[in-house]
């Protein structure tokens, strides 16, 4: 694996408010953070970009809404966000793309010359694998490493739910066997970018 100099980390949605297990219930991958934290130390130890990328809620009663503490960054995370200095950048959003953010993420990544991204955070089959699944549409090679992401089981249909891990296989199963990411693991890409 070779990763570029100018690869871009994009760290999506890693905040506060995802910690109310009341809202989200339980999540998986309890070392998710540990390898979030690895990988921004890596790319910020490199002089490589990193994007936080913000989640802000319309919904009323989401933990998520500006105003709330949950709407954070968590700890690790806004310690390491004041380090990025010129080659960081901060991305709002309030859909799951973080595509359809402000500033104009795809702008930004052009104008960097920037071709690979490497998208972690949180939550794995909705913020992370849709904005995985539009950069790979739009022609950049991305990694996603699974065990540098969360989510939470969801009910869908019919009564029919799925558990956390099972919704992170899939995920990983769309992005990785569909040719949008491809998906490694932590150790992997800070081994590639060292």
């Amino acid at each position: 694996m070779e990763i570029a100099e100018n690869a871009a980390l994009i760290v999506v949605d890693v905040q506060e408010g995802f910690g109310a297990e009341a809202y989200w219930g339980a999540r998986n991958n309890p070392e998710a953070d540990r390898n979030i934290a690895g990988l921004i130390d890596a790319w910020q130890s490199s002089g490589r970009p990193v994007v936080f990328v913000r989640h802000d809620s319309t919904k009323p009663d989401s933990p998520l809404r500006v105003g709330q503490p949950g709407n954070g960054f968590k700890g690790y995370v806004e310690e390491r966000r004041g380090k990025s200095g010129g080659s960081g950048l901060l991305l709002t959003k309030c859909v799951n793309s973080a595509f359809y953010g402000t500033p104009d993420l795809k702008e930004w990544l052009d104008r960097s010359g920037i071709r690979q991204l490497v998208v972690v955070g949180i939550q794995t089959n909705m913020c992370v694998e849709t904005t995985a699944r539009m950069g790979g549409n739009l022609g950049y090679e991305v990694f996603v490493p699974l065990d540098a992401t969360y989510t939470f089981d969801l009910a869908g249909p019919w009564g029919w739910t799925l558990g956390a891990d099972e919704l992170a296989r899939a995920t990983a199963v769309s992005l990785h066997g569909g040719g949008f990411a491809k998906v490694v693991t932590s150790a992997e890409l800070i081994a590639a970018a060292g």
